[in-house]
């Protein structure tokens, strides 16, 4: 089970990778994060339980990387939202 679950965490990062190769994604596009953040949180889960620390620390970074810029870009169309409505 926990090898199934590795590739289909493999499949969430590279389908988001192809995506942006093909120019249909951006790398700072919601979606392109969302992607990112899930698969390489669920192959990080999956190295800690494994015991695999070189795995565990690039994965994790791989998640927190895409939560924070994933937070930056929440924040920033929040604040966009907010003005847009102060100004109607």
């Amino acid at each position: 089970m926990e090898q199934a679950l590795q590739v289909v965490g493999a499949i969430v990062i590279l389908v988001a990778c192809a995506l942006v190769q093909q120019g249909r994604m951006a790398t700072n596009n919601r979606g392109y994060l969302l992607l990112n953040l899930a698969g390489s949180a669920l192959l990080a889960v999956l190295a800690g339980e494994s015991r695999q620390w070189g795995f565990l620390l690039l994965e994790g970074a791989w998640a927190l990387i895409s939560l924070a810029s994933l937070y930056v870009i929440l924040r920033r169309r929040s604040r966009e939202n907010r003005a847009s409505h102060s100004l109607s």
